[in-house]
């Protein structure tokens, strides 16, 4: 079998619509999620919390409204949990900006921002639903315009029905 170079740190990797979900899993818990290019290979669940992440991605792939049910291992400091919290309060379909969370956080939006792009868990901790004030911002710790992260948030804001007029910004298109 020919194994993708990096695969081997991951539990899992399920299939995506914009290339891969990469599964990372410790003990008896999610650990990481990743989103992978196209060019990595789908692998087999080496454990059951990767099978059950496997199968909830899937899910979601499926139906932008279901819910993400994982153990989760406790990860980031107390400022980036809360800030996870409040994105996870964030409805499908709907954005909030950086400096939107930082007012209601009391704090600045680069430190949102920061936290955004530290987010072990991207779909169960939906940081795609969190822009700038004036585009879409970056995602996953990536700001290239054209580039597989940006596209990736693009496909899953398309996918939770969040639409170009509803984004707090309304002369810069994001869906090109």
């Amino acid at each position: 079998m020919n194994t993708q170079q990096g695969s081997e740190i991951f539990s899992a990797i399920t299939a995506a619509p914009f290339g891969a979900i990469g599964i990372r899993t410790e003990q008896d818990s999610l650990r990481e999620l990743v989103y992978l290019p196209p060019h990595y290979q789908e692998k087999a669940p080496l454990d059951a919390v990767a099978e059950q992440a496997a199968a909830q991605v899937t899910c979601y792939f499926a139906d932008p409204e279901y819910r993400f049910d994982l153990p989760l291992h406790a990860a980031g400091t107390a400022f980036q949990r809360r800030v996870w919290d409040m994105i996870a309060a964030i409805p499908r379909g709907s954005v909030r900006t950086y400096g939107q969370l930082a007012k209601l956080l009391e704090s600045h939006p680069r430190a949102v921002g920061q936290a955004c792009g530290a987010n072990w868990f991207p779909l169960v901790v939906p940081c795609h639903r969190v822009t700038a004030a004036g585009g879409l911002g970056g995602f996953a710790s990536h700001d290239d315009e054209n580039g597989f992260h940006l596209s990736v948030k693009r496909w899953l804001l398309r996918h939770e029905g969040a639409l170009a007029t509803d984004m707090p910004w309304q002369q810069q298109p994001i869906f090109p």
